[in-house]
């Protein structure tokens, strides 16, 4: 029988070219789009293997390596990028004829896909951009389950998964907010959140869009490619992604081994714990997958595409985890595996999933889904398994528990910081994904300081030379801090860096994210010297013409243990946001702990409800830390100097 799901895409040979389909080029422009993250038009040289990638064309690095050399040689432009039209060139000729024997027909033609004109207001005019039904399908079915019993979301569910309900749903923001609670619950304070559907004006929905878009940078979701009149407007490529961003944060949020321990069981052999830790969520899934496939006596799987397909794997998980429960808790549940004996891999699709669906399992993905292989939705399947049922008893592999060092509360606001600015590749953890430097210039990058990309060493790196390339590429940003940003890295050297130094990489990485704080006030004249003082003289002079009873004497000031101090400046600065009867005022000495956090939570989300994208959290504010104290007050100043200007 054939189990074929797709059909390739059409293409012709004119002089031994191979000619792009329309389709095809429209899948290849998703796929730029996804990795030119600022909408400049072109990638770096050394993107193009994560290009290749995201295309579903995977490559060795050796013959990535070899199309460089020929590009780069040839490139008249001489200036290591490469623009969309640069890489159909490339992949165009990868697929012509001379090729056809070594590398197989990838691109193909997916049923399920719409395209469609128009872009962000923020990219050029002209793209298309495309979508597909079968991921809206899946999120409208995850979000109608996950939210069916939220009241403030009545209005709007159960949504329809035929229709594009989905993508008006968004338009009042209110939705998003939730969702955004959903993955990572107590970001946004709920009082914040305009919920009176009669009333919701332009304006107010237009404050909702805003704290979830912040909101949703601040838990590391990229947002700098969209803005609140696309999410009205119902930009359907742009919701999607928002909305994959936001649900992947919810169902990652737990696989690592500070929540799991029994994950140290996929150690590999001659591993240690630090790379295991470093591993992305993908990663542990795919090894927490083969984990169990090995205990079932069947060959692992390398992806959440081809090779789950036939759904043998899926059945052998689903086998191995339920057992496991059943010993550890009794479950009554028994997986037939009659379903791997039916030929029709649809139909041994839909069977599996039945078994699924016993486990409160079935979620994002149909049949089809997984025949064609769809990877995200795929990924999107395993990491609700996971989260479910885990299934790893408790094995250390003689490693103590105690060595786990659980992610700080600052690593983790700094890793959401670079995620939310569209770093490639994404970090999962703070210092080991920053020892190659590459992530480090692209920051660089984010905040004015120019960075000459002749000097930085790309990958794929040569097993022998790889640990000399990255040493080099750490040295280099270093010296760009100290001598072009003007960091203060006294005593900090690129081996550092490059061994993943703590105290060091996050001595570097503050203070990147402190001048990408205050940059927008240098925008606004004040130069590039914004100092502490200037930032504090501004909210007390603020808050004295406001005629407001706060001031505050440092960013360590024990005032701002009561967050009362932002509240103040935010009504200074935005009169008529803050609902006093949701602040407590007791001085400090007499305000309860309960009530301070109450009041930090209410400031952050309000901060992020008028326009500022503050990445602190309510416990900063309760500590007091200073670091992040002086970051929400720097985009409290800039966005109030913004409003003076206009």
């Amino acid at each position: 029988m054939d189990n074929t799901v797709g059909k390739p895409t059409e293409v012709t040979m004119e002089n031994h070219i191979t000619q792009i389909s329309r389709e095809g080029l429209e899948e290849l422009r998703e796929a730029f789009n996804k990795i030119d993250i600022d909408n400049s038009g072109y990638v770096s040289d050394f993107e193009l293997q994560e290009l290749f990638r995201e295309a579903s064309f995977s490559l060795p690095g050796y013959r990535v390596r070899e199309i460089l050399e020929t590009f780069i040689a040839g490139d008249t432009n001489k200036d290591d990028k490469i623009s969309f039209d640069e890489f159909v060139g490339i992949y165009q000729e990868l697929k012509s004829k001379q090729f056809s024997e070594s590398f197989r027909k990838i691109i193909s033609r997916r049923d399920g896909i719409r395209s469609f004109g128009g872009t962000s207001r923020i990219s050029s005019e002209g793209t298309q951009h495309s979508y597909r039904d079968e991921e809206k399908v899946a999120f409208v079915n995850w979000i109608n389950k996950a939210l069916a019993k939220d009241p403030g979301c009545q209005h709007v569910l159960p949504m329809n998964p035929d229709d594009e309900s989905l993508f008006a749903s968004v338009r009042d923001g209110i939705l998003l907010c939730k969702m955004i609670n959903l993955s990572q619950p107590d970001t946004i304070d709920e009082r914040v959140i305009n919920t009176d559907t009669n009333k919701l004006t332009t304006f107010k929905k237009t404050e909702n869009l805003v704290l979830a878009l912040n909101s949703a940078s601040a838990i590391g979701c990229t947002v700098v490619n969209m803005d609140v009149h696309d999410l009205m407007a119902g930009k359907q490529h742009l919701i999607l992604g928002l909305f994959w961003q936001i649900i992947k944060v919810g169902l990652f949020a737990d696989i690592e081994i500070s929540k799991h321990e029994g994950l140290i069981a996929l150690l590999n052999d001659g591993e240690s714990l630090e790379q295991l830790m470093a591993s992305s969520p993908e990663e542990l899934l795919l090894r927490w997958v083969n984990f169990h496939l090995l205990n079932a006596g069947t060959e692992p799987i390398s992806n959440f595409s081809d090779d789950i397909k036939d759904s043998r794997a899926y059945f052998y998980l689903l086998d191995q985890i339920s057992a496991q429960e059943e010993d550890d808790f009794k479950m009554s549940v028994k997986i037939d595996m009659c379903g791997l004996h039916e030929p029709d891999w649809n139909q041994r699709a839909e069977l599996m999933l039945q078994q699924a669906a016993r486990l409160d399992c079935r979620q994002f993905v149909s049949p089809h889904d997984v025949t064609s292989g769809n990877s995200k939705l795929n990924l999107a399947f395993v990491a609700n398994l996971f989260n479910m049922y885990p299934a790893l008893r408790t094995q250390t592999n003689g490693i103590d528990a105690g060595q786990i060092e659980i992610e700080t509360r600052e690593e983790k606001t700094f890793r959401n910081w670079i995620n939310s600015l569209g770093a490639s590749p994404r970090i999962n953890h703070m210092y080991w994904d920053l020892r190659d430097g590459l992530v480090i210039f692209q920051l660089y990058e984010k905040v004015k300081v120019p960075v000459d990309w002749k000097k930085v060493n790309r990958p794929p790196y040569s097993a022998l030379w790889a640990s000399m390339k990255k040493l080099e590429n750490c040295n280099y940003a270093v010296e760009l801090g100290r001598d072009v940003a003007h960091f203060s890295l006294v005593g900090i050297g690129g081996e550092n860096l490059n061994e993943g130094n703590r105290v060091h990489t996050l001595a570097l990485v503050w203070q990147l994210m402190r001048r990408y704080t205050v940059m927008v006030l240098s925008d606004l004249g004040d130069g590039e010297k914004v100092g502490d003082q200037i930032i504090l003289n501004w909210v007390n002079t603020t808050l004295s013409q406001k005629r407001k009873d706060t001031r505050i004497t440092s960013f360590r000031d024990r005032l701002i243990s009561t967050s009362l101090p932002v509240i103040d400046l935010i009504d200074a600065i935005a009169p008529g946001t803050v609902k006093w009867d949701m602040v407590k005022r007791e001085t400090k000495m007499m305000m309860q702990d309960d009530d301070k956090l109450n009041n930090a939570k209410y400031a952050i989300s309000l901060a992020r409800k008028i326009g500022a994208r503050v990445y602190a959290l309510p416990d900063d504010l309760v500590e007091v830390n200073p670091k992040m104290v002086l970051t929400v007050f720097a985009c409290l100043m800039g966005h109030g100097m913004k409003k003076i200007s206009r």
